[in-house]
């Protein structure tokens, strides 16, 4: 699992005085880096070989500015060439929001997927959870 913390800016919150839910699928997209760099280290998109095939943002609790929020990213599921990436948002012990991003491992010059073998299916799986944390 890759953990990474978000520090609401001002700019984040809406006029209910809440984070505003556009930004939650922004900061789930920023942590779905850490994975990015299993495929590509440098992040060269000139080399990039995944494509994004779904997202879904599940709302729990409301999120507030002046208070860290903590991404938490795994993958729920391993297939041949694509995956599930499950995303949990964390605000002061309360799971406020989790979404699932469906990737594939894609050749875009062949406009093709990939079979994902080898070391970097097993670094995948090292990955892989069941189940949403408390």
């Amino acid at each position: 699992m890759f953990v990474r913390t978000v520090e609401p800016a001002f700019y984040d919150t809406d006029a209910l005085g809440h984070i505003n839910n556009t930004r939650l699928p922004a900061w789930f997209e920023l942590a779905r880096n850490d994975l990015f760099k299993l495929f590509t280290p440098d992040l060269d998109t000139k080399k990039w070989r995944l494509m994004l095939a779904r997202i879904d943002v599940e709302y729990r609790a409301e999120l507030f500015y002046g208070h860290d929020v903590e991404i938490r990213t795994y993958l729920s599921r391993l297939g041949n060439s694509s995956f599930t990436v499950t995303q949990e948002a964390h605000q002061n012990g309360v799971m406020a929001g989790i979404g699932n991003a469906i990737m594939i491992y894609y050749d875009h010059q062949e406009k093709r997927s990939i079979p994902i073998e080898g070391e970097l299916r097993d670094t995948l799986t090292a990955h892989l959870r069941d189940e949403p944390s408390a």
